[in-house]
């Protein structure tokens, strides 16, 4: 009898330190919340703990804060890796990367968009390439909320995705956060071996790692996250592989022996209030806590958008600043519809590779008729037509007539029986289109009988009269800038 009551003692002795050792965690826990979330938004003011503790006793309650733009089933989220103070183009965004989630689904995806990317800001006439537009902002806007601004509306004009929040990291922090979880596991495809990785004080060093399973602690997965010497597919390959350390970080963030260690917890907190920046309040970085409980992030949608073969969506181009060449990457199609359709469709994929086969099977025989007065301009259509849209005949037919057209037109002769191709022409080139073909152009179309003709006008001259390169000119452009770099302390 007297060691049953030892026994029930004990057991109400180990209740009590149980619940007391919640309490602790609950308070440590909510402190280091307050804190961080003080820390990293550059728009809200600060609260105190107890508007910590009130925000959480709403999630509590079932009642999260709602995120932006819910109501579209969908919430768009630009992730920025940027090297960080006192490091060589310590704002040059050079990982751009957009999370999706999709709220009906529980899917999510990654899509990457290279550093190279040349682009017009939009409300200006300024072109740069894609991730110096951040840095830009910081220098010539002195508010920092407003900084960002130009960077999100160009991500906005190349994908059409309206961008509700972003977070920028910088590679401290991005090591920090690897260390604060005991380091990620990770499957390498292939050996590296990197003998002009950055190393410190501006110096070189070797960067190896063997093909297979590998657990990286930071500053592994930050080299593995950055290398691209050794990389046959350059930054496209590197944009892969920062994508894979994003779902490895994930799932070793969110597994039980990270979310309640509380040692672990300090540390990533510490480690991202540091180096981080974002638009979330801690109210929605709650609600995204508890979003993450139901989101499917086992099998996370991957799509890059690169210029490494025929079906890439980009090609390699230059320009001149004075007497410098500078490689840049520019849509292999005169705007940025195709980047537009994988961004709306990336959660159904498979819709792209349908109306692909739509079009393979409507086998239209699709004219040329060069009207621009640049005489290079056809068959540089003809074989954008040809090798990378995958048309099967398309001909260039010529007009003795030496009248030129400012716009280019599409004509229909078969009464939109054909409309997934006549769709893509008219979008990717773009063209107007029309369905009755003029008597000038029956009358030299007449023998070929072609069902869709395409009258080329002035207005496709600068689109696709940029110089094409190749990938080993960007590739090795981008190790020189790199050696700059390293020298440009």
């Amino acid at each position: 009898m007297q060691l049953k009551k030892i026994s029930i003692k004990i057991i109400l002795w180990l209740l009590v330190i149980i619940f007391l050792g919640a309490i602790a965690y609950g308070v440590f826990f909510l402190y280091k919340l307050n804190s961080f979330s003080n820390k990293i938004n550059i728009y809200q003011k600060s609260e105190s703990l107890f508007d910590t503790i009130a925000s959480v006793a709403q999630i509590a309650k079932n009642n999260p804060a709602e995120l932006k733009n819910t109501n579209d089933e969908r919430i768009n989220i630009l992730l920025l890796g940027v090297a960080g103070k006192g490091k060589p183009g310590q704002n040059l965004t050079d990982t751009i990367m957009i999370a999706n989630i999709n709220l009906k689904t529980n899917q999510v995806a990654l899509l990457s968009l290279p550093r190279d990317l040349h682009v017009t800001i939009p409300d200006s006439d300024w072109q740069t390439k894609i991730n110096a537009i951040y840095q830009a902002g910081l220098k010539n806007i002195k508010n920092e909320n407003e900084a960002i601004e130009p960077l999100l509306k160009t991500v906005k004009n190349i994908t059409s995705l309206d961008i509700h929040y972003y977070a920028v990291l910088n590679f401290d922090g991005f090591q920090k956060i690897i260390d604060a979880i005991g380091g990620i596991n990770i499957a390498n495809e292939r050996n590296i071996y990197d003998t002009r990785y950055p190393g410190p004080n501006y110096s070189y060093e070797t960067f190896d790692l063997k093909k297979g399973f590998q657990h990286l602690t930071g500053d592994l997965a930050l080299k593995y996250a950055r290398e691209r010497h050794d990389d046959p597919e350059g930054d496209f390959g590197r944009a892969k592989r920062q994508q894979q350390i994003i779902q490895a970080t994930k799932n070793k963030i969110f597994s039980t022996s990270t979310l309640f260690d509380v040692f672990s917890l300090n540390k990533l907190f510490d480690a991202l209030g540091e180096n981080i920046k974002t638009n979330l309040t801690s109210r929605e970085l709650e609600g995204f806590f508890e979003l993450s409980k139901k989101l499917d992030t086992d099998n996370i949608i991957n799509a890059t958008v690169d210029a490494w073969n025929k079906d890439s969506l980009l090609k390699v181009s230059h320009i001149f600043y004075g007497e410098t060449r500078a490689f840049i990457l520019i849509p292999r199609v005169g705007n940025f519809s195709e980047i537009h359709d994988l961004a709306q469709n990336i959660f159904d994929l498979n819709k792209l590779k349908r109306r692909r086969e739509e079009i393979t099977k409507e086998n239209a025989l699709v004219a040329l008729i060069n009207k621009s007065g640049d005489n290079t301009i056809v068959a540089k259509i003809q074989k954008l037509l040809s090798e990378n849209l995958v048309y099967k005949k398309v001909i260039i037919i010529n007009d003795p007539a030496t009248n030129l057209e400012d716009i280019t037109n599409v004509y229909d002769s078969n009464s939109g029986t054909q409309p997934f191709t006549l769709d893509e022409i008219a979008t990717r080139l773009p063209a107007k289109v029309f369905y009755t073909l003029p008597d000038e152009y029956k009358k030299i179309t007449e023998k070929k009988s072609p069902d869709i003709t395409l009258v080329i006008g002035k207005d496709l001259i600068e689109k696709y009269n940029m110089p094409e390169d190749s990938i080993e000119d960007l590739k090795k452009a981008q190790d020189d800038q790199d050696y700059l770099n390293m020298q440009n302390k």
